[in-house]
C-alpha cells in the first residue's frame, strides 16, 4: 500500500474559495442593527439547498476530537446542496477537501487547520471528509438540505494510506 502525506494550511478565503465559503466576522461587511446594540454581519455563505424541492435543515453535530497525524479513509460529498458548518464554541477545526467531480486522487487532497471564529460552507459536490474536532468534543451548527433524493456520495481510498499531520 502507497503512502500519501497531505500538509495542513491555514484556512483564508482566497485558499478556499474553489472549495466553498470561510464563514467569519472579521473583514466581513456589517451594518448596526437594533438601535445600535448590534452589529449584523449578512451573507457570509452562499447557502444551496434548493435542488428537487430541498429545504433548509439546521442542526447540531457533537464531533469528538482525532489526534493528528490523522489517516484519511473515505471523502464524501453532497451533489444536491452545499454544507455549512461553524463551531458554537470558538475553537479550531481541521477541513479536508478536494474538488468537486471525480472521485478525488491523493494528490487532490488539501487541509485546512481553522482559527477560532472560522466556520466553512462547502460548495455542492465539493469533496470532504466528515467533521474533525481537534483537541476537544465540539459541538458544530450545521446548516444543510433535507428532502428527496440521495445527497450524499461516499468514495473509500483503499489503496493508498492517506495521512494529514507530520508522522513520527
Amino acid at each position: 500500500m502507497s503512502h500519501f502525506q497531505v500538509p495542513i494550511r491555514p484556512l483564508t478565503r482566497e485558499a478556499f474559495q474553489y472549495y466553498g465559503d470561510v464563514v467569519q466576522v472579521a473583514g466581513s461587511p456589517h451594518h448596526t442593527i437594533n438601535q445600535g446594540w448590534a452589529e449584523r454581519y449578512s451573507d457570509l455563505a452562499r447557502l444551496d439547498v434548493g435542488e428537487q424541492g430541498g429545504r433548509f435543515s439546521l442542526g447540531i453535530v457533537r464531533a469528538e476530537p482525532r489526534p493528528l497525524p490523522l489517516r484519511i479513509k473515505l471523502m464524501e460529498r453532497h451533489p444536491m446542496s452545499s454544507q455549512f458548518f461553524m463551531p458554537l464554541a470558538p475553537r479550531p477545526f481541521l477541513v479536508v477537501v478536494a474538488p468537486p467531480g471525480h472521485a478525488p486522487k491523493p494528490e487532490d487532497v488539501t487541509a485546512f487547520r481553522t482559527v477560532a471564529g472560522q466556520g466553512v460552507n462547502y460548495h455542492r459536490g465539493v469533496w470532504h471528509h466528515p467533521l474533525i474536532a481537534l483537541d476537544q468534543s465540539t459541538d458544530f451548527l450545521v446548516v444543510d438540505r433535507r428532502g428527496e433524493g440521495e445527497n450524499c456520495d461516499e468514495v473509500e481510498f483503499k489503496t493508498v494510506e492517506i495521512w494529514i499531520g507530520e508522522q513520527d
